[in-house]
């Protein structure tokens, strides 16, 4: 992994009228990057462009853009476009979503499983961006699912300073993290991954893919999203852990997170979960999360407290910790508490 973490802070939520002041405040903190998602209803490069009129320093990210509903190339043109504007501080993370987002949500065909259709999604992208920069050397592409094979002269950008994007992909399960170990940059392991599940399953798939492509995994980066509960006092510490079990009811209760459950040992609660989801019993299925399951699953601890108990489970497993939109700025205080969990962090 790269030596050193680094710090973003995802900013989709926040109003447009507010974004460009917020970027700068992330940048004048510390913050080493920001992350824009496709939550809230917003699309997640549009933020970015905002912010990269008012920044200078930090990197820019979409943490993630559902690649399937959107082509290559038009995710290639955004991209470079957003790499032009911030003179090349941009990185492009991308996910898959699952089938039913894709096809009820995006009204986006589903055609086979998501794993192969994203490899060649990257394949096809990385040739369309090596296009863009060597027009006279086209870099064509054909696969099962997607095919470049022409780029009139009249539809191509021009080259610009920093041609290399980064791609990052969104990852749970083995197949996503050897994927990005092997063509990827970087990877953006869900927030419902604990610790443990880092370090036993993650990990060791991206170096696996590493070490496929004969590339060295220090080269990925590891991006995390950690569930943070903390407050100011112990009243907002109480209401903040309670939310976080209406949270991990959730994930257990999602098929596609269950491997991560089965590594702790909890299958059997994940399939009581479910079934109790689809009966739309959630304030039965909260009651069902003890604590040291929740825990698992977020770093929980007073404000004051928040960054060394970050620095003390992470250590060693990410590269990059990101930062959700609720984690509080608003005041002077929340400001000067951000530099010391930034600097406790470093």
């Amino acid at each position: 992994m790269i030596e050193g973490y680094r710090f973003t802070r995802e900013v989709t939520s926040l109003g447009f009228e507010g974004l460009a002041a917020t970027a700068r405040k992330i940048e004048a903190l510390g913050f080493d990057g920001i992350i824009s998602s496709e939550t809230a209803g917003h699309d997640p490069f549009f933020p970015l462009l905002i912010a990269a009129e008012h920044t200078e320093r930090v990197g820019l990210m979409t943490g993630v853009a559902v690649s399937f509903p959107r082509s290559p190339m038009a995710v290639a043109q955004m991209a470079w476009d957003l790499q032009r504007l911030s003179a090349g501080r941009f990185a492009l993370g991308l996910g898959t979503q699952v089938k039913g987002h894709n096809e009820r949500r995006y009204g986006t065909p589903w055609t086979g499983p998501p794993g192969p259709r994203m490899r060649e999604y990257i394949l096809c992208l990385q040739a369309i961006l090596r296009t863009f920069q060597n027009r006279d050397e086209p870099s064509f592409f054909e696969g099962e699912h997607y095919r470049f094979t022409m780029l009139p002269p009249v539809f191509s950008p021009e080259p610009i300073e920093h041609p290399r994007i980064p791609i990052h992909i969104a990852a749970v399960n083995t197949y996503m993290a050897r994927l990005a170990g092997e063509v990827c940059d970087g990877v953006f392991a869900h927030p419902v991954c604990t610790a443990r599940y880092m370090r036993e399953v993650m990990l060791p798939s991206i170096e696996a893919g590493a070490r496929k492509a004969g590339r060295d995994v220090s080269e990925i980066e590891i991006i995390g999203a950690p569930i943070i509960v903390t407050g100011r006092n112990a009243e907002e510490l109480r209401e903040e852990r309670e939310l976080l079990k209406r949270r991990v009811a959730f994930y257990a209760s999602t098929r596609t997170y269950a491997r991560v459950f089965e590594v702790h040992g909890w299958q059997e609660l994940g399939l009581r979960l479910h079934r109790l989801s689809l009966e739309n019993r959630w304030d039965e299925m909260v009651k069902l999360i003890p604590d040291e399951m929740a825990e698992e699953f977020a770093t929980v601890a007073p404000l004051d407290e928040i960054g060394p108990r970050l620095k003390q489970r992470w250590e060693g497993i990410l590269s990059t910790i990101n930062f959700p939109t609720d984690f509080p700025l608003a005041t002077p205080d929340d400001e000067k508490g951000a530099r010391e969990i930034l600097k406790a962090l470093r």
